[in-house]
């Protein structure tokens, strides 16, 4: 490490030199010809070989400067690079977002080598990947454990998981029985989930199951986006069906509860390319996490990377996709209608609560078939 600082350093004072001396030569090349009254600039032109000499010479000390500043120079009021984030930046590039929020980034990487992650630490994982800086840089330390856990774990994912293998100390409640049932952690309520249909908006897994058998197209493979606690995986699991779902802990254990049921939780934000390969997967199912309050781009890139995924013949299920009705009509229908898949399904009903009736707004359920060649 010495011996690179300290060719680094003598590099440096080359390539100050160089600098003076071309700045000399450029200067005695300009002062022997006498400036004229006239507008006519009759000096000589400088040399392009020289131009570009002078700023390869200023960028390469801007960058060592960058990168081993001097004891003189003006203190800045960030805080230090952990010494861990400056040593991964020489192993493996880190995403371009991170540079945008190097106190969070900092914060992250701020640990002790070899000893266990602190919480302060890993606080800012979720904040850092829902502002783009994914994936996340990679970190020598241990994560932490719960001091007492349950000796064994459900095999049924609607059996009730052991809430002592959950580190509350990374959210404001500290037990499910906390949060909303709507949010997925009534496991009693969530095991009727998606078996039966109250409105037209729904899809029974059987219908689902039935279409795919008449289409005579096989359902083993799927990815459920946006999937909360991973109830739909659960269920498909009793279909002998193997689904992952990408989840995010924003305030709650999404992710802990979904393992502690046997299912896999990925890790994933909705701005993120889906971790799978080309035409691979037989469905994906994207779940009330995507909706309007997605850029219509972003919403856009997210389909044609979900076509990406899916084999010829698969099958795309938007779940309860809300947005105004007048968008839904000028813009979102316009953009899934792009992807020029048949229509299975296509049921827009009315959003009846508070804010669906004060902003206009209506639910999309559809089941699309992607064409089988192009």
């Amino acid at each position: 490490m010495g011996f690179t600082m300290g060719l680094n350093l003598l590099l440096l004072l080359a390539m100050v030199a160089t600098n003076i001396i071309s700045l000399y030569h450029l200067s005695t090349t300009m002062i022997t010809t006498k400036p004229t009254t006239t507008t006519n600039n009759n000096n000589p032109p400088v040399p392009d070989h020289l131009l570009r000499q002078l700023q390869t010479i200023r960028a390469t000390i801007n960058h060592l400067t960058r990168h081993h500043p001097t004891t003189q120079s003006t203190p800045t009021t960030t805080s230090t690079a952990p010494p861990d984030l400056l040593l991964y930046t020489q192993l493996s590039p880190i995403a371009s977002a991170c540079r945008h929020h190097p106190d969070l980034l900092h914060q992250y990487m701020n640990y002790t080598p070899f000893s266990t992650c602190p919480t302060l630490s890993s606080a800012a994982t979720e904040p850092l990947i829902l502002r783009g800086c994914h994936p996340l840089p990679r970190r020598r330390c241990f994560s932490p454990t719960p001091k007492t856990q349950s000796p064994s774990l459900p095999t049924n994912p609607f059996s009730p998981v052991p809430e002592n293998s959950i580190l509350w100390a990374n959210y404001k409640c500290k037990n499910l029985d906390c949060y909303n049932p709507d949010l997925g952690f009534d496991l009693k309520k969530e095991k009727a989930r998606f078996l039966g249909s109250k409105s037209d908006l729904d899809l029974p897994i059987s219908q689902l199951m039935d279409i795919a058998k008449k289409a005579k197209s096989v359902v083993r493979l799927a990815l459920d986006i946006g999937g909360g606690t991973g109830t739909f995986a659960a269920q498909m699991k009793q279909e002998n069906v193997t689904v992952v779902t990408t989840t995010m802990s924003l305030g709650a254990p999404y992710s802990e509860v979904a393992a502690l049921r046997g299912l896999v939780p990925l890790h994933l934000p909705l701005q993120q390319r889906l971790p799978v390969f080309d035409g691979v997967l037989d469905l994906v199912r994207c779940g009330r996490a995507v909706n309007r309050w997605i850029p219509a781009q972003a919403l856009e890139f997210l389909l044609y990377d979900v076509d990406r995924v899916l084999r010829g013949g698969g099958f795309l299920w938007v779940d309860r996709f809300f947005s105004k009705e007048v968008d839904l009509d000028k813009v979102y229908g316009p953009l899934i209608g792009k992807l020029g898949y048949k229509k299975v399904k296509w049921v827009v009903g009315k959003k009846t609560d508070p804010s669906g009736v004060k902003n206009g707004e209506v639910y999309l359920t559809a089941l699309l078939q992607k064409p089988v060649s192009r």
